[in-house]
């Protein structure tokens, strides 16, 4: 069986960086494989890829030796478990605001003892190059568990959030926490209660063992939140590097004037 070896960087307290699968085509995952990151999030939150498109990118995400996680729609059973047994290495939750919240992420996805998540499937193990049997004998210790603080709710209840067993790593969503505090969403900011915010995630998560993440808008701040002590960190997304590229071109050629495009 296949080792996630995201999950073996971040046990070691190394960086694992990756980024976000936004298009809702398979092309994108197969380029964007070849292209050096540890892992490739598929976007089931906020985009319209659909359940088929996300398990075939699955695949060819796994095969190229990529690590392929999914952010779910939301936290519920349904969602986790439909992305691991098509295929997912791993799983980032949205919105985890208490320690209830929290437990229920790693009852979905960890098979008993650590947590309820039901037995049935092919693709899992598929992805795993393994057969079904071996795969829910290791899950547990190859199935990635990332839940999201993006709000003052999370930071607020960091401690009993990031105590909880079967979490291995935290990830700040800025654009939800800076809306959160009442502020313009944005990747980074100086405002006091943000940069606070992001210190307690980094060394709540660090008391507890869990490896703390962040999404950045681009290489120079991902360099710098890995000397802060960042691991889990991701980096815009693929659509937002093709756009940012295609308006750099754009300006350069003098085309396009004033026009602004999405960062992410």
């Amino acid at each position: 069986m296949k080792k996630n070896h995201v999950r073996a960087k971040l046990k070691k307290g190394e960086p694992s960086i990756g980024t976000w699968l936004t298009l809702p085509d398979t092309v994108s995952a197969h380029l964007m494989a070849r292209t050096g990151f540890d892992w490739l999030t598929v976007e089931l939150e906020h985009t319209p890829i659909s359940m088929e498109t996300a398990a075939e990118s699955f695949a060819i995400i796994s095969a190229c030796g990529t690590v392929p996680l999914a952010r779910v729609p939301w936290n519920s059973v349904e969602n986790i478990k439909r992305v691991l047994d098509t295929g997912a290495w791993g799983i980032v939750v949205p919105m985890v605001n208490s320690r209830a919240e929290a437990e229920a992420v790693v009852a979905a996805a960890r098979y008993t003892p650590l947590g309820n998540r039901s037995v049935g499937g092919q693709l899992h193990a598929a992805n795993f190059d393994t057969d079904p049997a071996s795969y829910y004998a290791n899950a547990n210790e190859e199935i990635l568990v990332v839940i999201m603080a993006e709000h003052i709710h999370a930071i607020e209840a960091a401690d009993d959030i990031l105590s909880v067993p079967g979490i291995d790593a935290v990830f700040i969503g800025p654009n939800d926490l800076h809306n959160s505090m009442g502020l313009k969403p944005e990747f980074d900011s100086d405002n006091k209660q943000f940069v606070d915010a992001v210190q307690h995630i980094l060394s709540t998560a660090k008391k507890h063992g869990v490896a703390p993440g962040i999404h950045v808008l681009d290489a120079a701040a991902a360099k710098a939140r890995v000397e802060e002590g960042f691991q889990f960190i991701a980096v815009a997304s693929e659509s937002g590097m093709m756009l940012a590229k295609a308006r750099e071109i754009t300006k350069a050629l003098g085309i396009g004037g004033a026009r602004q495009v999405a960062k992410y």
